[in-house]
């Protein structure tokens, strides 16, 4: 007996449940960043290519020793999941993590050419660079340094990172300075780079001047990673646009 006015009241229903809202009006669509992608793949390529002219002129166990190419590594893995992204226009990587690339492969550049690429500086490593190995120089300690500082500055959004940061970006290097130890005490004195860098170089120097130079080295790795802290708050945001909930200018959530 209450069929008859059930009806109405259920169309009505119906009618007001089956209003559909665009999905763009609440969730934006991805952008797609293609400029950044394409810079950032150009220094996973140059990164990567600067290690394989090295894998290509020496033995790999030695090559893989180096700082310099772990550190290059890791630029050429985050730089091309970052152009992925960037490409897609999907969620950026953690910045905890991009940064530690830039800190790992900045601390790579200044050592070579502040200790290492100075005949007169007392950690000198010249003398074998020609050629091949002039060219993964470059693009391991010049290209790939400047290239990240570049896109983190002006095509990566700021924020997101903190102070405490800086003392969990020094448990790499401290693993590193553990294994260069290690390796080293495991090979036979005389062995043709046993210690990669000079100022690692616990036959020459001994434990304590080596452990020295490593607490300075760890030090300035601590300050260099506050400075990024610091810079990127300062920064304005040039690089990744944030996500909207509603359209620009129409007040409200942003």
């Amino acid at each position: 007996m209450f069929a008859p006015h059930s009806r109405p009241y259920s169309t009505a229903y119906t009618a007001s449940s089956s209003t559909q809202v665009p999905a763009s009006a609440v969730v934006p669509p991805p952008v797609r960043r293609r400029y950044a992608a394409v810079f950032r793949l150009l220094i996973a390529l140059a990164a990567a290519t600067g290690v394989g002219i090295d894998l290509s002129l020496a033995d790999p166990g030695r090559v893989f020793s180096y700082f310099t190419i772990q550190s290059n590594l890791l630029v050429a893995v985050v730089l091309a999941l970052s152009a992925r992204r960037a490409w897609s226009g999907r969620t950026p990587l953690p910045p905890a993590l991009t940064t530690a690339a830039l800190l790992y492969v900045l601390v790579t550049g200044l050592v070579y050419h502040v200790l290492l690429s100075d005949a007169a500086a007392p950690f000198s490593m010249t003398g074998s660079d020609a050629g091949r190995h002039a060219v993964a120089d470059q693009l391991l300690h010049t290209v790939t340094p400047l290239a990240v500082l570049a896109d983190w500055l002006l095509l990566t959004r700021p924020g997101g990172l903190r102070p405490r940061h800086s003392a969990l970006w020094l448990l790499y290097p401290a693993a590193y300075l553990a294994f260069v130890l290690i390796r080293g005490a495991a090979l036979s004195p005389g062995t043709v780079a046993r210690y990669p860098y000079p100022f690692l170089d616990v036959e020459a120097h001994g434990y304590g001047a080596t452990l020295a130079d490593a607490a300075l080295l760890g030090a300035f790795f601590l300050v260099l990673g506050l400075l990024l802290i610091g810079l990127d708050r300062l920064r304005p945001a040039l690089g990744e646009p944030g996500n909207r909930i509603s359209p620009p200018g129409s007040g409200g959530l942003k």
